[in-house]
């Protein structure tokens, strides 16, 4: 109980806690925490404004370690486990995903499995020290502040409880300061009541937060209330919800959906560039941060109070284990925003579901190529190994490893018809038509009409492959170790989520024509505009270096490579020149695609929600949806993957939805042999905090008490 016990701290001892992490500086991620500690000082306006803004660094804490992922991303339709184990559980649902913490002890792979109390006690953490500032702010007698404080701590405590209500359902509500007294003694809300404190609160922030940044980037603002206010409201309306909603309006709550959408969609316009919110990041507190469309994020920079045990470790989880299967070809280093722990690995789904020529949220999200920063072979051992000739033997900066995200249907490649596929260390013969170079590492989505990207991995289990096409939404250029803390914020909430909680509520009013016409929006700036290079990627790696548009050189440039980056000569290179060559601004387009090179524009505009995109039929034959509603709320779910893919909310939106179960079974064949209907939609309710509850008589729980308080299945 040793987290779980901060929530019952006195008021005094978790100001400090707060204090400690923040102050109310132009940039409140400053630490600050030479101030006199005592309840009173939250009853200045000063006070009560600094401690509101501790209330932010609660929020990071979801960013810091494996459960980023393992309870939002795993078990889904969209990610399975790569060859790293240390989650499995989360994607698997074998029987070590139970009430229990998971220790290698009991079946771990490492000691870093995500425990499932973890979000527990973090969120309670929060709500407690939300629950301080609204007992204290409540007497600052400036109303602007006064205002202010209370709308950050309704805000907060009303998200918390919205993160513990879509992993557990009902929970344990706590609306009062806590008293410096040890609690022992708890009710377990239902699901209901607890879904109704989460509407209540983001309904007080929402009428009581300013509408301007007044803080700077991150600032919790009425915008922000109202995208998860309404959020909740529709949440009231949806599948897992449908055993006590039915005494709740249906219309009067998605039309009041419809109407907080359109407020913030009017107010916070979508970036013009889908690259201006994840690719184009050029450094430290870099102005895209600062886009329109961001409503909320996990604020970090390179200030101490944003490092350490919950730094930002996003970075490591998207990508392939690139170095290891690429023959060295490819290393790995700060020159390379991402790491290659490869937890998080794309199902087929997750390709199949974009639309590869038209649609460039695809070619914006997936990082398909790596340079070469290293010379692993002599060129007469690739000539003699692979069968090439010497005017295809690769240099520096040419392509080290390639991802064709194709299609099924895709003839192009069978028979070996371009050359055989692998990886850097078995011989194979793919050159590249558009470069005439060997590629050391290639990897096609399909061959032969199959699915055959899982086959590549150095396991030979498609079940734990580490060959996969991740995603370069993390990248951090700006690290100085290739281990070291992300320096860029996490984006939690942004207006192109808004618009597809528009549309679902559009289609839960059996309004699908207006879906479509919303959706349509959205997805006219995921098309390529005229004149646009489809061939171009980048992504935040770009931070590294000025001459590429970071902010500033990476403080490391000019030092020699720690790892094996060698050119032919075998001289080792600097950093900057290992970036130079790994990053080459090129994507697999044109290869994946077969079409000839073109800069005109594109058209994903949908005419009727009768006749969907082919990518979408396709899923819903294969769902077996008949009915207008199962059609559109899956085609949402769809949607939902392409603009938001790897964005760490997919495993609550699926649960609510009912579509869970169905969807992962269907497309994650990892999750499917376990996933429960009945039981998997809802987490586990911590042992470890069951175990501590005690009658009001100061008696312990008998076993059938403690078993009341569990989540069906566990």
């Amino acid at each position: 109980m040793k987290k779980i016990n901060r929530i019952i701290m006195s008021g005094a001892v978790t100001l400090l806690a707060l204090l400690a992490m923040t102050s109310c500086k132009s940039d409140f991620l400053d630490e600050d925490a030479g101030h006199k500690v005592t309840d009173a000082l939250l009853e200045g306006e000063a006070g009560a404004l600094k401690m509101s803004a501790g209330l932010y660094a609660n929020i990071r804490w979801l960013f810091g370690y494996e459960w980023a992922y393992g309870i939002t991303l795993y078990g889904t339709d969209e990610f399975t486990n790569g060859g790293d184990l240390t989650s499995e559980c989360w994607n698997t649902y074998d029987n070590r995903l139970n009430p229990l913490d998971l220790t290698p002890a009991l079946g771990a792979a490492n000691k870093n499995c995500p425990a499932v109390s973890a979000l527990w006690d973090e969120m309670y953490y929060g709500i407690s020290t939300a629950n301080l500032v609204l007992a204290k702010a409540v007497n600052v007698k400036t109303e602007s502040s006064r205002n202010k404080a209370l709308g950050e701590a309704y805000f907060l405590r009303g998200y918390n409880y919205y993160r513990l209500f879509c992993q557990y359902g009902g929970v344990v509500l706590q609306t009062a300061a806590a008293d410096g007294t040890v609690q022992k003694n708890f009710k377990r809300a239902t699901a209901e009541e607890t879904l109704n404190q989460v509407i209540a609160d983001l309904e007080e922030a929402y009428k009581l937060l300013p509408t301007d940044k007044w803080r700077g980037n991150g600032t919790w603002t009425r915008y922000t209330a109202a995208h998860f206010l309404a959020k909740a409201l529709l949440y009231r309306q949806s599948e897992r919800c449908s055993d006590w909603n039915g005494s709740y309006d249906k219309s009067k709550d998605l039309t009041r959906v419809v109407s907080l959408c359109d407020e913030v969609i009017a107010a916070c316009p979508l970036a013009a560039n889908y690259s201006d919110l994840y690719n184009n990041w050029t450094g430290v507190d870099c102005p895209n941060e600062g886009n329109s469309e961001i409503l909320m994020a996990a604020e970090f920079n390179d200030a101490s109070t944003t490092k350490g045990r919950y730094g930002n470790r996003t970075y490591n989880y998207l990508t392939p284990q690139f170095q290891t299967f690429s023959a060295g070809y490819v290393q790995r280093g700060q020159y390379i925003g991402d790491m290659e722990f490869q937890r998080c690995r794309p199902t087929e789904y997750a390709y199949a579901i974009f639309d590869n020529v038209n649609d460039s949220r695809m070619w914006k999200s997936f990082k398909t190529v790596y340079g070469i920063n290293n010379a692993a072979q002599k060129d007469a051992a690739i000539i003699s190994t692979n069968g090439i000739e010497a005017s295809q033997v690769p240099n520096l900066g040419d392509e080290g490893i390639v991802f064709i995200l194709n299609k099924k249907s895709d003839k192009r490649f069978d028979n070996n018809a371009m050359g055989s596929f692998g990886r850097g260390n078995q011989a194979h013969n793919f050159v590249n038509p558009f470069t005439g170079k060997w590629v050391p590492n290639v990897f096609p989505v399909y061959l032969d009409g199959k699915y055959v990207l899982n086959t590549f991995g150095t396991s030979g289990n498609p079940a734990q492959s580490n060959v996969f096409c991740g995603l370069g939404k993390t990248a951090d250029g700006t690290r100085t170790g290739e281990k070291g803390d992300a320096n860029r914020d996490v984006i939690m909430a942004r207006t192109g989520e808004t618009y597809l909680v528009k549309a679902e509520a559009q289609v839960r009013l059996g309004n699908y024509q207006d879906a479509v016409t919303t959706v349509n929006k959205l997805r006219a700036r995921a098309q390529w505009k005229d004149k646009e290079d489809r061939g171009y990627y980048t992504d935040g790696s770009m931070a590294f270096s000025t001459a590429d548009g970071g902010m500033k050189d990476n403080a490391t440039a000019n030092s020699r490579t720690p790892k094996k980056n060698k050119d032919k000569n075998g001289t080792a290179l600097t950093n900057m020149q290992a970036y130079g060559y790994s990053m080459t601004h090129t994507n697999s387009y044109y290869l994946s695609t077969g079409i000839p090179v073109t800069t005109a524009a594109s058209n994903l505009q949908i005419a009727s929600y009768k006749q969907l995109p082919a990518e979408d039929e396709a899923i819903l034959t294969q769902l077996g949806c008949t009915t207008d509603y199962d059609r559109m709320l899956n085609f949402i779910m769809n949607e939902r993957t392409r603009e938001l893919l790897g964005e760490w909310n997919r495993w609550d939106e699926l649960s609510r939805t009912g579509l869970l179960v169905r969807r992962a079974k269907a497309f994650n064949p990892e999750a499917a042999p376990n996933i429960t209907a009945g039981k998997h939609e809802l987490r586990p309710i911590p042992q470890k905090f069951i175990d501590v509850l005690q009658n009001e008589d100061g008696t312990n729980l008998s076993d059938a008490d403690k078993k009341a308080w569990q989540n069906p299945g566990y």
